[in-house]
This record gives structure tokens, sequence and C-alpha cells, in this order.
């Protein structure tokens, strides 16, 4: 098939701009062909080549002691102790999602447990973190149900719990949803395996299932704002297979137990493109692919469609020559394509064959480390302007709008579509706080959450982010976990707008301030920008995963309130109300700064927490809706009343940062009153559980009632 001559149409369609396009010229000395024209456009991207945030990523502190691997790799690695490790990362599909729900969901899901299992870890817990427009917007609700249950779909078939999670409604989403996803495997520290090629004319193998056309240009797609030819990109969207990527799992973990892999490399965004050339570009080599090798499931595919296609479930690998047979054999008996499709060589090429010429013939460096890199300008958010006053609210009443938004009431809709307890270890699953599981056959257990509160960056995306990380690190510490170290999916609108890069650079500094005081490094993540349409920027959403160890789950805090319990209150309040739940829900202002979080009060009143776990009997984390909106979760967790004797609207609804509430006993209240004045901490009897109602600053309202709207609202909405 004769490929279609360069032009200036065909370039900008690619999303290659003028002076990109002038680069490669310089760097080939000749006008690119079609498909090396493609292999720069998916290369060059923002998605692939993070040209926009390449330098404020290396701010970001990414190491620490417990860290065996950090950003760079298909997923970072910590330690865990007794020779094992922790494998994570969280990824977006957002784009992909709001074209094609269902199969954009899926196949997010199925690129991150690839990319954990592609390390040599076994999955053993996913989250996601979904955003979505206003509820009553006429695409919300089948984008709800597309995304859920491809989140369902995908991981329930692959045999993976979901421990957790967030979803969240806000209009700036309506054009551009999120779709985040976490997933997190365990490995022994001495048997991870890295993508970077080693050795001059090793096989280049390709593994798993077929080359199709889905996903062409999909990449290229991700790193573009929306407009009305959306439906055009439907064919962009990859499909997925989870029973196909189950096999490629079991076969990929045995096939590394023969000795046959020097490196390997999950084929995601770009596809054989990405895999080949990263693998290269890393280990120093060049690559050799002659096409005609490539498993196909399409006829008549070109050396373009087949180095573009995202089909999902596929692999590449650098083998060790002498394994060849050994390792073919592994996937023969899963029933997988195993071919050997190039060779790595020793000239810093990247060679293209098909049907007997040769297609492209580029640097491969040029393609991947010398990738375009700019410093955008940037403008500062500007400072919000004080809060007004606002006028006091029943506190009931004001509970009752917050826990029948589908902001803040019940999740159970959505996770109990989700496969929660496979694999059997699940100690807490969605809905609790963060989710924990057993590591299998040991005494230890690992905690999982993620959080970000996008209102708050967009007000003031320096404290906003360091707030993403604490909220994290309290959701981890309120089950007794130590965190040791977070993923980041950085979503944000167009960065070529001074305004919006101003974000995405304050954000940054936030959180790296607050990895860096917590002791959480960054380990992995993900950049999403251009998520705009008909350009209406989304909130600033940099969602934080995070993962705690603690060493003993017996000593994990999952235990519930109970009538006669004391509620105490850990952390200073001031009744902080810009940008709160309360402000947003029952006045419908968006207004005030984000609440100024103090690193080092997080840190001394979660190490509080932390040291005196055995007086806790429950313990949550104040965020959203503050006091009273934790109260009633704790409550109704534990199916009993709670009295809360505070009246103050800024006491009970403010969102001040580094605070926790407990349940105890009286005795262990006593104890945790001594240990918080040596330490320093402040802490405050604020209430009592027990009874059928709950009763703040007293006004009652039967719990069961209250219950029933909490539980009942989403599903009311998209059920």
């Amino acid at each position: 098939m004769q490929e279609p001559a360069i032009t200036d149409e065909l370039i900008e369609s690619h999303g290659i701009k003028p002076d990109e396009y002038s680069e490669i010229l310089r760097i080939l000395n000749r006008a690119p062909t079609f498909t090396e024209l493609g292999i720069f456009s998916a290369m060059w991207n923002e998605h692939c080549s993070y040209k926009s945030s390449k330098k404020w990523l290396r701010t970001l502190p990414t190491t620490g002691p417990q860290v065996i691997c950090g950003p760079g790799e298909n997923a970072g690695i910590v330690d865990i102790g007794d020779g094992q490790a922790v494998v994570f990362k969280m990824e977006s599909h957002n784009h992909p999602s709001y074209i094609e729900p269902y199969q954009g969901a899926a196949t997010g899901v199925g690129g991150i447990l690839r990319d954990v299992f592609t390390m040599g870890a076994r999955p053993v817990a996913a989250m996601n973190s979904l955003s979505f427009g206003e509820k009553d917007h006429p695409k919300t609700r089948q984008l709800v149900h597309g995304v859920v249950e491809g989140v369902g779909g995908y991981g329930n078939c692959f045999g993976v719990p979901t421990v957790g999670g967030e979803v969240r409604f806000d209009p700036a989403y309506n054009g551009n949803c999120l779709v985040n996803a976490f997933a997190a495997g365990l490995a022994d520290a001495d048997k991870i395996f890295y993508s970077a090629a080693s050795g001059v004319g090793m096989p280049v193998v390709y593994l798993g299932a077929k080359t199709g056309r889905d996903g062409v240009g999909g990449a290229t797609m991700a790193s573009a704002e929306f407009d009305d030819t959306i439906e055009e990109k439907r064919p962009t969207v990859q499909v997925g297979d989870p029973f196909t990527e189950k096999r490629l799992m079991e076969a990929t973990l045995e096939l590394m137990q023969t000795g046959a892999v020097i490196s390997i490399q999950d084929m995601g965004a770009a596809g054989l493109t990405c895999s080949a050339v990263e693998m290269g570009d890393k280990g120093e080599l060049g690559v050799r692919l002659t096409l005609d090798a490539v498993p196909c499931r399409e006829a008549g595919m070109t050396a373009y469609e087949m180095m573009l296609s995202e089909s999902q479930e596929r692999m590449l690998m650098v083998l060790r020559p002498e394994k060849e047979a050994e390792a073919k054999a592994v996937f023969d008996k899963w029933d997988l394509d195993f071919a050997i499709v190039g060779e790595t060589i020793a000239e810093d090429r990247f060679i293209i064959e098909h049907k007997g010429k040769v297609m492209a013939d580029l640097p491969l460096r040029a393609l991947s480390g010398k990738a375009p890199e700019y410093d955008r300008p940037w403008e500062p958010t500007p400072p919000a302007a004080p809060l007004e006053d606002i006028a006091a609210a029943d506190p009931i009443d004001a509970l009752k709008m917050l826990i029948g938004n589908v902001n803040y009431c019940s999740r159970q809709w959505v996770y109990q579509q989700y496969d929660t307890m496979v694999m059997a270890d699940t100690i807490q699953g969605p809905g609790l706080g963060a989710g924990l599981i057993r590591v299998h056959g040991t005494s230890k257990a690992l905690a999982f959450t993620s959080d970000v509160t996008p209102r708050y960056v967009a007000a003031n995306p320096v404290e906003g982010g360091k707030q993403a990380v604490a909220e994290a690190y309290r959701n981890l510490t309120a089950t007794g976990a130590l965190p040791l170290a977070t993923t980041d999916n950085l979503n944000f609108g167009n960065p070529e707008k001074p305004e919006i890069m101003g974000q995405f650079v304050g954000a940054l500094q936030g959180i790296g301030a607050a990895v860096s005081a917590l002791d959480m490094p960054i380990v992995s993540g993900n950049v999403s920008l251009y998520n705009e349409t008909d350009g209406q920027a989304i909130l600033p959403t940099p969602t934080i995963g995070a993962v705690g160890l603690i060493e003993d789950a017996q000593t994990a805090i999952t235990g519930a309130a109970r009538d006669g319990h004391v509620a105490l209150l850990v952390g200073e309040t001031l009744g902080h109300l810009g940008q709160s739940a309360l402000l947003a829900t029952v006045f419908n202002r968006v207004e005030g700064d984000a609440p100024p979080v103090d690193l080092a009060a997080e840190k001394r009143n979660g190490d509080f927490i932390r040291e005196n776990r055995d007086f806790i009997r429950a313990c949550t984390d104040l965020s959203d809706g503050g006091l009273a909106l934790a109260a009633f979760e704790m409550a109704e967790a534990g199916g009993v009343g709670v009295t809360i004797d505070v009246s103050d609207q800024p006491t009970l609804y403010g969102e001040d940062q580094a605070r926790y509430l407990i349940a105890c006993n009286f005795d262990q209240a006593e104890a945790l009153m001594v240990a918080a004045g040596r330490a320093g901490v402040p802490l405050l009897t604020v209430g009592s559980f027990g009874g059928s109602d709950v009763t703040l600053g007293g006004v009652s309202a039967p719990l069961e009632e209250l219950s029933a709207l909490y539980r009942g609202a989403f599903g009311e909405t998209f059920g």
C-alpha cells in the first residue's frame, strides 16, 4: 500500500507543532515517511514524552531508604522487609473513558495491572479515582454506569480485589471525566524485572494477544483537547479482554522463573513503538523490528498501524537466545502468541522493516531521551479573596444536605459492583477509610488510599497539593499503618495556558514539600494534561495514591464505634470554612482559600495515632464535612448513635487539617489524654457514642433515618 504524502494537514493531525516538525527535519536531514511521522507523533506527544512536565517532575522527592525503584520504570517499588517488596503505580485513562466509558475504564485497569506484573509482581490490590460532571448533566449517567461497569468488569474477571478509591462530581468535569486506575503487587525484592535492554543481537520477542487496529493513535488523542469531533475519536479507544490478561500474567510470571528474560516491557501507550524505544533507550541500544512476524488479528495491516496500535494484553521482551524453546513452551501452554519480531543492535537506530522494505530508520535516542522538553510560561494562581460571612444553618439540616449529596453520600452503589474480597486477603475494603490487605503468608498488612480535593487545588495549588498528600497520610495512619511512599496522577488542563501551568507548578511545589516532610517519596506516577473540552478545563486534580505498612495485622485499627465510647478530637480546630463542603453544598458557594496545611502538625499527630493505637478502638481522619460528617460516618459504620457537644458551625463543619476523630473506652481516653499532653498534641473530648440518634449541637435526628438517606442517595440518583 502506498503511504500518503506528508502535508501540513497530516502533520497537524498528528499533533506535531511546526517547530517540532522543523526539529524532525533537522534530526533526519530529510522529510520523514508516513510511518516515521506516526512514530514521532507517538513518542513526542505529551502522554509519552512528558515534554511540558519533565522540568517540574524532577523537583519531586523520589528516594528514601525504603525505595528500591523510583520513577522511570513501569511501576515504583518499595521494600516492606523480609525480602519482600510492594510494586505500585497509578495511571489515567481519561480521554478514552469519556469517548467509550466501558472499554476506556476497563483497559485503564488492564494497563495498570500489566505495569505491575511486568516487573515480576503478582497484583494484590486495585483502586480507582473517578471524577464526573454534575449529576444532572445529560452525559453523566452514561459515563458513571459505563466507567463503573468497565472497572468492575475487568478487575473482577482478572481476579484482583478493589480495596479503595474515590468518586466526585463537579461541573468542571462535564466535558472530560477522569478515570485514574491504581494497582499494587507483591514481589520478592531480589526477583524484580526491569525494562532496560542489554546485549547486542539479542532477540526481541512479542508476547500475548494479537495486534489489531484498535487504539491506533490513542496516545496522540490523549495529548489533545476535545472539541466537537469527539465521536470521530472512538476508534482510538482500545478493547480489553481480562481473561487473556489473566493468562498473560500467569505466563509472564512463569516465564520469569525460567531465567529467559533479559528485560521486559508492557505494550501500553503507543504500543509496539513506545515499548521498543524505551527498552532500547534505557539500555543504550538500537532496535531492529521485522513486522512480518508480528501476530495480527486483522488482514492487511500496514507498518503504521502495527507500530501505533494499542491493542491490549501485549508485552515486549528481550530474550536470552539459549532459552527460546523453553520460553516459547510457556506461552504455547497458555495459548498466547510468542514471536521473535526483531533484535537489539549496537547502533543508535530504530529500524522498522515490513514486506522487504525499510519503513522507518530513525535515531532511537531522538525518539525518547532527546524528545522535546518545554519550560512553559506559568502564572501563579492569584490569592483567594477573604471569605465573607456565612449564615448559620441548622446542624442536622446541613448534615442531611451533605449525606444526601452525591459527593458525600455512601459509595456502596459503586463498590458493591467490584469484587473486594477475591484472593481472600482483604481485611478492610472500600467505604471505611484506607483499604487493607494481608501480606499472604506473613503477619504484615498493607494499607492503600487515593486522595485529592480539587476545589482546594483550584483555590490554592500549593496548599491543595500539600493537602492531597496530607489526607493520604492521615487515611493510612487512621488504620495504624506507617505511610511508605506515594504515586501521583497529575490531571490538569492545557499546559500552554500560563494559568493552567501555574496550577501544575504550584501543586507540585505543595506535593513535593508534603512528601518530603511526611517521608512518603513519589516512586511512580502519570501526568495527564489537555483535559479540556472547547477550552473549558477540569479542576486541577493531582490524585495521590499512597501505600502504608502495618508490621502486625493484629494491631490494625479496624474496630467500630460502640455504645459508651468516648469521642476524642485530635488536632487543632480553628473553624476553616473556605472551600468547604458545607459552603459548596448548603450555601452553593465556592469561595475563600483552601485550608492551610501544617506539615509538622500532620507528622506529629500521625505519629501520636500510631504510637497509641492500643488505646484506639476506631479512628478516622477529618476532611470534607469536618467533625460533623466524620462523627456521623463513624457512628453509621458502627450502627450506633452519636452526640457531639459542639454547637458552633465553624467547629462542626470547618475543614482544618491534621485532625482525627477517635472512639474509645473511658479509661483509654484518659490514657490518650496523658499521652497527648506528653507529645504536645491537641486532644479534646467532643462527645460520646450511644443511643439511636445523631445529635449535633443539641439538635437530633434518628440514625436510622440518616443512614437510609446516606446509603440510598447514590443509587437513587444513578441506579
